[in-house]
């Protein structure tokens, strides 16, 4: 697996980066000094372990719960200053950026709910506490990278991170579903017409386009609050959280062009169109 690969590799910032070569995310991290983006690796490197144990299937749900909670003992392990497992490789970010134990765990709370049971159809709230645990708090330890101050971070952290995974929901609705998954909010897809929350039927259903519209609209808010938080130009480097949110409000716009019917596909900029974009935020376009 990825995650794998990366943590064994994770003191080879040259050899992290390659994993992730001709992604925004690369993109993004190739802004940023040295040691910023050493810890920004690691943060990713952690995400995408939990995330395969979530989304890999291997194993049966008990077996993927044990390793999660595996997980947590690392972490714990690793603030309380006892041999940390797979987590020691965190070691060095946590100390150098102050990054909270509570936002690792958030992570791990996030995968956990994809673990004990297919998400389909959530509930407004539970979908909000979702996209927090498992985008927003990603913000909250990728802010402390950046060097921003407390208020403005978590604010930016709220916003971008929301922003982020409801476009990749929007983005992913066919893959998730193959997965068994529907994560569009029931209160959407029930104001839209569509009653089931079957995943299968749920993205065969044209009505879905109007729930995923009502969900962009959301998206863009919280990419506005991002927008609105980074042009105040608070303390920090915002290189990559702008660059991250001009590419992925672009992806967004696009569907939006392209609609939710079926069929769909996958919407995905060209390197051409990412490094316009790249310009345009080195200019402050």
């Amino acid at each position: 697996m990825l995650g794998e690969r990366l943590v064994n590799q994770v003191s080879d910032l040259d050899a992290l980066e390659a994993q992730s070569s001709g992604s925004s995310f690369y993109a993004a991290m190739k802004l940023m000094p040295k040691a910023e983006r050493r810890a920004m690796f690691a943060i990713y490197a952690f995400c995408r372990q939990v995330d395969d144990i979530a989304d890999d299937g291997v194993g049966s749900r008990e077996d993927r719960a044990a390793a999660l909670d595996a997980w947590r003992a690392d972490i714990e392990a690793l603030y309380d200053g006892r041999p940390a497992g797979k987590a020691a490789f965190l070691c060095g970010p946590v100390k150098q950026f102050g990054m909270a134990k509570a936002d690792f765990l958030a992570v791990i709370d996030g995968m956990a709910m994809d673990v004990a049971a297919d998400i389909r159809a959530p509930d407004l709230a539970t979908f909000d506490l979702y996209c927090d645990r498992v985008a927003s708090a990603v913000g909250r330890l990728s802010v402390k990278a950046f060097g921003m101050e407390e208020q403005p971070g978590l604010q930016l952290a709220h916003h971008l991170g929301r922003a982020l995974q409801q476009t990749n929901i929007l983005r992913d609705v066919d893959e998730d579903a193959g997965i068994g998954r529907l994560y569009m909010p029931r209160e959407l897809l029930e104001a839209a017409g569509v009653t089931t929350d079957d995943p299968a039927l749920a993205i065969a259903d044209l009505k879905l386009d109007g729930a995923c519209r009502a969900l962009a609209k959301m998206a863009h808010e919280h990419y506005a609050f991002a927008d609105k938080v980074m042009k105040a130009k608070p303390k920090g480097r915002l290189m990559a959280p702008k660059l991250m949110g001009a590419v992925y409000g672009t992806i967004l716009s696009e569907m939006e062009t392209a609609g939710w019917a079926p069929p769909r596909r996958r919407v995905k900029l060209s390197k051409p169109r990412l490094l316009l974009i790249l310009l345009r935020c080195g200019l402050g376009l």
